[in-house]
């Protein structure tokens, strides 16, 4: 079936399906990058007003496999979900769920535990220095680390968790010995951020391996160079739009 037919049929007619198609073609391309781990990991994204109903991957499918259509739709304020024939996956419920319940600028919420942002929260210092210009996009107070790793993130430890996120300024949680969670309020920009979080990460991280001294940018400079990334216009969508273009032509069958 050609990306014209899936796009003028009836699957168009799938609730918030525009949505779907974005929130499915960045989960075909964090595993293209290798950012996935098996088949955990999760990403939501909120279609109600409140933030309080999500859209998240079904339980124990591969990134690399989800389409618009498998989607799960989520209310974080029913009890019974995990009672439900298309439960999702637990730990999924226990984040996201606490997240969207609590944290209604959180848009759009995507965790991974891609390699380099995993060796950064398993530092003893897990912040992100401003190396490089990707870095100094989650300069200040645009990055929080969580020190208090509790376990599988259950719904106790998703309601901690939540919390650290209630400063709007924050982008990214370094999840310490665990892995990295970013929010955003759209697809795009979500998952522009996670990339260029992980692409950031890897540079320090093989700065570190040298053992010479770092070149540190200054706070002014940081929090100058943070700011106009900030409001740096149209990239985030043209970055999506460009990578779902790649996708149409090469596995279109994520927008069923």
């Amino acid at each position: 079936m050609t990306v014209a037919h899936l796009k003028s049929g009836k699957l168009t007619n799938m609730p918030f399906h525009e949505e779907r198609v974005d929130l499915a073609a960045a989960f075909r391309w964090t595993a293209r990058l290798n950012m996935h781990e098996a088949v955990a990991n999760h990403f939501s994204l909120s279609v109600s007003d409140d933030g309080t109903k999500f859209l998240m991957n079904p339980n124990q499918v591969h990134f690399s496999r989800v389409r618009a259509s498998d989607l799960l739709m989520i209310d974080a304020s029913d009890p019974e979900t995990l009672s439900g024939p298309n439960a999702p996956d637990p730990t999924a419920w226990g984040l996201h769920g606490s997240i969207h319940r609590a944290v209604p600028h959180a848009r759009c919420v995507m965790h991974v535990h891609s390699v380099h942002a995993t060796v950064l929260a398993s530092l003893a210092d897990s912040r992100l220095p401003p190396v490089d210009q990707n870095s100094t996009m989650f300069y200040g107070p645009r990055q929080v680390i969580d020190g208090n790793y509790g376990g599988l993130a259950f719904e106790e430890e998703g309601e901690r968790c939540a919390k650290l996120l209630a400063d709007p300024r924050v982008q990214v949680m370094i999840m310490g010995n665990h892995g990295i969670l970013v929010i955003g309020q759209s697809v795009a920009e979500t998952f522009n951020r996670m990339y260029y979080f992980e692409r950031a990460a890897e540079t320090y991280i093989k700065a570190l391996w040298t053992g010479r001294p770092l070149r540190m940018l200054s706070d002014e400079i940081a929090e100058r160079t943070a700011a106009e990334l900030d409001n740096y216009p149209g990239q985030a969508d043209r970055h999506l739009a460009e990578l779902k273009a790649i996708l149409d032509e090469q596995e279109p069958a994520y927008r069923n």
